[in-house]
């Protein structure tokens, strides 16, 4: 089902694709609580996340780790705000603030069934999942979970993009004001262009799909650790799910 893609050395590229189409955007208040809560992952050392990826040798400053936080718990809330508009019960997303080491179970459970989301800018067709936090049986290792589901959520602006275009990307330190204007000054909007099962996961990693640490993406990105991926064109539509539930 899930194809993998041309190979040319080191560069790989994407040839199935899904244009970014505006599901939704969200309201300030919205906006407010992820900048809070990211600004406290990050800068203000309340919480912490990773400063490297999985396998990967580049270690995050400040300023992507916030971008990344931020756009993950966006993620979040765009597929909850799916879920509601689609009058389908769910958990809310977690703010809680987590130190080092502790992972929360989950990022939204659907009656009953585990999801979890990724993130990517509008124009991003690739579903990536840092091989190493896989076993062979799709139980991501850093908290033991077999997610049910993994959904993909695109976004624009990206905020690492958009950092990096004002010179905050690298920052260990940032004026909180500057940047919550930076942030607020946005009209953030999303779309979702699918999903996979667990099952699905299993078949990616058995027939290893995937894109090694050092590989070239499309001939500009270099991949700083090694990823399964599938192609945003072969993601199982939204559609889908809300019918299997």
């Amino acid at each position: 089902m899930f194809s993998k893609m041309p190979q040319i050395g080191k560069n790989h590229c994407i040839e199935k694709k899904k244009p970014f189409t505006k599901m939704g955007e969200f309201k300030d208040s919205t906006i407010e609580r992820v900048f809070d809560f990211a600004y406290r992952m990050s800068f203000s050392g309340e919480g912490e996340h990773r400063d490297h990826r999985t396998g990967g040798t580049h270690n995050r400053r400040n300023g992507e780790i916030f971008a990344n936080t931020f756009q993950g718990k966006l993620a979040e809330c765009a597929f909850y705000n799916f879920l509601t508009a689609a009058h389908i019960e769910a958990t809310k997303p977690d703010f809680e603030v987590y130190r080092l080491g502790t992972w929360d179970d989950e990022d939204v459970n659907v009656k009953g069934k585990s999801v979890s989301i990724k993130s990517t800018k509008a124009f991003g067709n690739l579903l990536l999942l840092e091989s190493q936090d896989y076993n062979a049986s799709a139980v991501y290792l850093p908290n033991q979970k077999a997610y049910d589901f993994t959904f993909l959520i695109r976004m624009n602006p990206f905020c690492e993009e958009l950092m990096r275009k004002n010179r905050l990307l690298y920052s260990g330190n940032v004026d909180e004001n500057r940047l919550h204007q930076l942030i607020q000054n946005e009209i953030w909007q999303y779309d979702i262009p699918g999903f996979i099962s667990r099952s699905d996961l299993i078949e990616v990693i058995i027939n290893k799909n995937i894109i090694p640490r050092g590989s070239i993406l499309n001939g500009s990105t270099t991949m700083d650790a090694s990823n399964y991926y599938v192609q945003s064109g072969e993601l199982r539509p939204i559609t889908e799910f809300i019918n299997e539930l």
